[in-house]
């Protein structure tokens, strides 16, 4: 669990269980060659179009249920693309833009429970199938937010790297279509409504966004309305707006024909990671690789093989 000043990460799954009757007689009558009648042939006829009316037909039963928890990371699913050779023979690296491959938090699109499989279902005892699906909703987001790219998976008894780069933004990354907070979103208030607040409100304020430390220490009320109304005309926008900067970035590189293509080579083994950081008194970026470091530029971070990417709220302390 994310608890970094007062504001929690929540995140609702909403489960949606779509049941699927079928019914089926059975055939009592004599299929032998030269048995049928004319009212046999007559049943037979009216059973093939029960049974062909029943397979044109679904009937779908719907259940949704909600469940709330919180989360340390999000995982995102990197979606499998071909890979082409140029005309040097050299592999063509896929790309896909972090937005699309955010569309599993977007509230609306429905996700399988199990990842690897693309339905799952399970037989009642009353016949009926049940296929579950999951779709996620945000209420809330940390200061400081975590997205794991999946790149590997078990096929068999061999390890697959999903070699697609997933470009992504350094500097002010909007989240906001992401996030669905309980009771609409808020506002940032009018330097009069700061004014008008009493002590206790203002302290109040300042508490729920973190600032614990500069309410304590203010003494005297004139004190702490002019750190409320700074905060509200400098950081409180950007807290609101739930914007993010990319503070570290860990890549996993390997030669894409690893893992793939029937090699019984092992991603997780022969690969080498890569972390960049940033410092933030000057800005520049950072590659570190065992002890190795080197100043980077942040255009390259965006366009590697990015496994963790690590994201500060704006305006936050």
């Amino acid at each position: 669990m994310l608890n970094e000043g007062g504001r929690d990460a929540a995140i609702m799954h909403d489960n949606n269980n779509n049941s699927e009757v079928a019914a089926f007689d059975e055939d009592d009558d004599d299929d032998r060659a030269g048995s049928d009648d004319e009212d046999t042939m007559e049943r037979k006829r009216q059973k093939r179009e029960i049974l062909k009316s029943l397979a044109d037909e679904t009937i779908i039963d719907e259940e949704e249920t909600v469940t709330e928890t919180q989360f340390l990371q999000l995982t995102l699913d990197i979606p499998e693309k071909p890979l082409f050779k140029d005309d040097d023979g050299g592999l063509v690296i896929p790309q896909e833009p972090l937005v699309n491959v955010l569309r599993k938090f977007d509230g609306v699109s429905f996700s399988d429970v199990l990842a690897m499989h693309q339905q799952t279902t399970e037989s009642k005892e009353d016949g009926t199938i049940v296929s579950k699906k999951r779709r996620y909703k945000l209420k809330t987001l940390p200061n400081y937010l975590i997205l794991h790219l999946s790149r590997f998976k078990r096929n068999g008894f061999f390890v697959e790297k999903n070699p697609t780069i997933v470009m992504f933004p350094v500097k002010n990354f909007d989240l906001s279509s992401y996030v669905f907070p309980e009771g609409g979103r808020k506002e940032v208030p009018t330097e009069d409504q700061v004014r008008a607040m009493s002590t206790k409100e203002l302290k109040k304020l300042l508490v729920d966004y973190g600032r614990g430390d500069v309410a304590n220490n203010a003494i005297e009320k004139n004190e702490l309305l002019q750190h409320c109304l700074d905060f509200v005309s400098t950081s409180l926008p950007d807290l609101l707006a739930d914007k993010y900067d990319l503070v570290a970035n860990i890549t996993h590189d390997i030669p894409a024909e690893v893992g793939r293509e029937g090699t019984k080579h092992n991603p997780l083994e022969e690969g080498s990671y890569r972390c960049h950081v940033q410092h933030k008194a000057t800005g520049q970026w950072y590659e570190m690789q065992d002890l190795e470091v080197t100043e980077t530029m942040p255009q390259l971070i965006g366009v590697s093989e990015s496994y963790l990417l690590i994201f500060e709220r704006k305006g936050a302390v």
